[in-house]
């Protein structure tokens, strides 16, 4: 079976570095599509194993239960973040001022 090892994003509602960047997760996966209910129109699959996510505290962890389950993994390099600093005292910078624009 194949699984993703990989660093989630952060939702819309974190604005630091904790929650979610700090974990792993192996996911599996999909063996098969998902397909439509006719009567209901939600998407159903008969792989079970799309369900689960596995979380692990470092990359090493989630390795080594992939490699002890006998899984082939792929890695997913997490993108780089880049750290502006910001401050409430430029928005009011005579350079960015734009009069008569309410």
């Amino acid at each position: 079976m194949q699984v993703r090892i990989y660093r989630p994003a952060k939702t819309v509602m974190q604005s630091g570095y904790g929650g979610n960047a700090k974990r792993w997760v192996l996911e599996y996966e999909p063996r098969s599509p998902q397909v439509p209910d006719h009567l209901m129109g939600w998407l159903g699959s008969d792989d079970t194993n799309r369900q689960l996510h596995l979380s692990f505290a470092t990359k090493e962890e989630a390795i080594a239960y992939a490699e002890r389950e006998g899984l082939s993994y792929r890695v997913v390099a997490d993108p780089k973040r880049i750290f502006r600093p910001k401050s409430y005292a430029d928005n009011f910078r005579p350079d960015k001022m734009e009069f008569g624009r309410f």
